[in-house]
């Protein structure tokens, strides 16, 4: 047994030095040549770092040449440029004198390789490949609040990268350094791409308000022909008349954009139809980008809201276990992106109210109504908890100042926070919550809150995030929710949950979903990509 386990060590030992001399060149490039490159061809100083670094990491020994030429990773990497410029329609790192220079190398059939050519090859490979993978896997370098994206960014290696590259053979299929959402989402790009070659989406027009099934309308041949290109509609059978088959497209189509599920054929579904297929590659472009800033791997089991679609999502086993409604902060009061994790929920809640309802709305409210706290179950406490004397307060001088006082509403039935809510620490005072106002639920946009998240389904939210927690069965929490006493427990271990913005990414079922950019950032952040 000892001697056929030092057979095995001695096989991958000879494997391993195999693969090390097959990519072993004693060809060196000099500090100085770096050097000088960078003087004839500026550029940013942290790719010249990178490309100094990775070369220091290998005693200047060249990268993509060997004593016989050119070596394999050369052409795998044109053809990683090639693909992503087709993809993107992204023309950046064409280069037509490295394109020139790599095609005379491969078809001088002497192998004597000028040196200063060589040099240069080499030089611009690296230094692309460092421009490439910046853009292609990380994406804009600005700062979360210039993003206002506050999910930590993901944080790639590119020097691991290229050493990755220059060791893969012609047959490699090695994956993206990216998510999986991000490569679900670019294969639709390339689809949507191949629709506008072909002329884009046909546009729609009727004076009807309505179409539904067994009704004909000249229309309909342009909406089977655009629901047929997006594949909502499986057979386009190019007819005036509205088919069952039809209704199930509109139906799907409905369901990707986030519209009320009916079946007809209406005036907002139209608008979304209508909506060019250069408008839909953009939305997509701009989501790719955030999805470049997501972690390759994300946890096996978290929450996502995604505040365009009005839901959260809870995942389990890094698959959807469920999903419920959600409302979110208006544009004016936007709810803000970030990574957190669920720590503690709290049953009958007091709701501490910001100061910024307390100066805008709670202040004009008590100076109509001497009585308005105690109506509404709200009182003044100071920051120890002590209760206050309301009608000691001078009001007027809070207009617009911080309050040196708490007011909160007590916990009951018309608490804001409803029965419970889901802490999870941040600077931006958000967390999840009930709610009694349930009817907001039923529409279809759902942006009335003053920041924080409002959850349709929480008790069962609740009893997820506790269900490895064996001393709060349903009946205990049961009780606890009949009375009006305020009540903590901890979430172990804690849960993470990601406040996350994408308007067209790609669900569980493998469907393409848009949305309406609520807040405006995808217009935002469309200038910066598109300034570059």
């Amino acid at each position: 047994m000892k001697k056929s386990s030092l057979l095995f060590a001695l096989l991958i030992f000879l494997f391993s030095c195999k693969k090390t001399n097959e990519n072993y060149t004693d060809l060196i490039l000099e500090e100085t040549t770096i050097q000088a490159f960078f003087k004839a061809n500026p550029e940013k100083e942290k790719i010249k770092k990178e490309v100094k670094l990775f070369y220091e990491n290998r005693d200047f020994q060249y990268a993509w040449f060997t004593k016989n030429g050119l070596t394999q990773a050369v052409s795998n990497f044109q053809n990683q440029l090639r693909s992503y410029s087709n993809d993107f329609n992204d023309k950046t790192f064409k280069n037509d004198e490295l394109d020139s220079l790599i095609a005379n190398i491969k078809d001088d059939k002497t192998s004597k390789i000028d040196k200063e050519q060589r040099e240069k090859v080499e030089l611009l490979l690296t230094t692309t490949f460092f421009k490439y993978s910046q853009k292609a896997y990380s994406g804009i370098n600005k700062t979360p609040r210039q993003l206002d994206w506050y999910i930590p960014r993901s944080k790639k290696n590119f020097q691991a990268m290229l050493e990755s590259l220059l060791l893969k053979d012609e047959n490699d299929t090695s994956k993206e350094p990216v998510n999986i959402y991000y490569s679900k989402l670019k294969e639709k790009l390339v689809l949507y791409q191949d629709i506008k070659k072909k002329g884009g989406f046909p546009i729609i027009k009727t004076d009807k308000k309505t179409i539904a099934v067994t009704q004909s309308d000249p229309c309909l041949i342009q909406v089977k022909q655009r629901l047929f290109l997006s594949k909502d509609l499986k057979r386009n059978d190019k007819t005036p008349l509205f088919t069952e088959n039809l209704k199930t497209a509109v139906l799907n189509f409905q369901q990707r954009l986030g519209l009320p599920e009916t079946g007809i054929l209406n005036k907002e579904t139209i608008i979304e139809m209508n909506k060019s297929v250069d408008f839909r590659i953009k939305q997509m472009l701009v989501n790719l980008e955030r999805l470049r800033w997501v972690p390759v791997e994300i946890e096996n089991d978290y929450l996502l809201v995604n505040i365009p679609e009005y839901k959260l999502h809870v995942f389990k086993n890094k698959k959807l276990f469920w999903q419920t409604n959600v409302v979110v902060g208006q544009d004016a009061k936007q709810t803000t992106i970030f990574k957190g994790n669920v720590s503690r929920i709290m049953l009958n809640p007091y709701w501490n109210i910001p100061n910024s309802i307390i100066n805008n709305e709670i202040i004009p409210e008590i100076k109509k109504d001497a009585n308005y706290l105690s109506k509404n179950n709200m009182e003044v406490v100071s920051f120890n908890g002590e209760p206050m004397n309301e009608s000691n307060i001078d009001w007027n001088k809070y207009t617009t100042s911080k309050v040196p006082f708490i007011i909160r509403q007590k916990p009951g039935k018309d608490n804001a926070l409803g029965e419970m809510k889901f802490l999870f620490p941040n600077s931006f005072s958000i967390y999840l919550h009930d709610t009694p106002s349930k009817e907001l639920f039923d529409r279809s946009k759902r942006d009335f809150s003053h920041g924080c998240i409002r959850v349709e389904n929480p008790k069962k939210l609740l009893l997820y995030l506790l269900e490895k927690d064996k001393t709060w069965t349903k009946e205990k929490i049961d009780e606890v929710l009949k009375t009006d006493t305020e009540t903590g427990i901890s979430v172990k271990p804690n849960m993470p949950v990601y406040i996350a913005y994408f308007t067209a990414w790609v669900d569980y079922k493998g469907n393409l979903n848009f949305r309406n950019d609520i807040y405006n950032l995808d217009d935002q952040l469309a200038k910066e990509i598109f300034a570059q």
